[in-house]
């Protein structure tokens, strides 16, 4: 998938192993049991409910539940339940924190708004657990730090930013910087870079 991204976007050659090291970070965090949480502001908080929405169904191909799954609903609902079974995907725990409307806003106006991702890192946040930030500044206050309470946590630490040196640099994993310092261009790129991420992740745990 990697290598198709590349071959498609020869600009992102730059950063094809850091895109390589993203992709077996997500893996080695879902075979572990663990989530991902993702934030961003603006377009790049669409882009996290973006692929929040490719990895929680299918997105290349359908991903049918199990034989032994579809028993166990069937056993427990009797015939609904198989056909529930058999509507239901495949699916990876992955949450995009803008799109927690009530406690972000309570959060921004009760306590402090730079700190209000923080806040859902701190509460959904576990050992395996991977935070994606998408910044095309990599200075954006609110993720930045997120990242920091990422990284007490002991959470690990995926970023998608532009081609400049930024804050998220210092706390990251893995930081892929996008060939490009115009916010538009940065996050045209991101999206096909995300999109590979989730290709990958389908292929290796759904065998798509």
């Amino acid at each position: 998938m990697i290598n198709n991204l590349i071959n498609e976007y020869p600009k992102l050659k730059p950063c094809e192993n850091e895109i390589k090291k993203g992709a077996n970070m997500l893996l080695e965090c879902f075979e572990n049991g663990g989530k991902l949480l993702i934030c961003g502001n603006g377009g790049s908080a669409c882009d996290s409910g973006h692929i929040a929405g490719e990895l929680l169904k299918g997105f290349k191909g359908k991903r049918p539940l199990s034989e032994e799954e579809k028993a166990r609903f069937k056993a427990t609902l009797g015939e609904e339940g198989l056909d529930i079974a058999n509507s239901l995907q495949g699916s990876l725990p992955v949450i995009s924190l803008p799109d927690q409307t009530g406690i972000l806003t309570a959060f921004n106006n009760d306590v402090d708004a730079s700190l209000s991702y923080g806040q859902l890192v701190y509460g959904y946040g576990q050992k395996n657990d991977v935070l994606m930030c998408i910044s095309t500044s990599g200075n954006s206050k609110n993720v930045v730090k997120a990242a920091m309470v990422a990284k007490v946590k002991g959470l690990k630490i995926l970023s998608l930013v532009g081609e400049n040196e930024c804050e998220l640099d210092k706390l990251s994993d893995v930081t892929v910087h996008a060939p490009h310092t115009d916010t538009a261009h940065i996050q045209e790129l991101h999206l096909p870079i995300y999109h590979a991420l989730c290709a990958y992740i389908e292929e290796k745990i759904f065998g798509i």
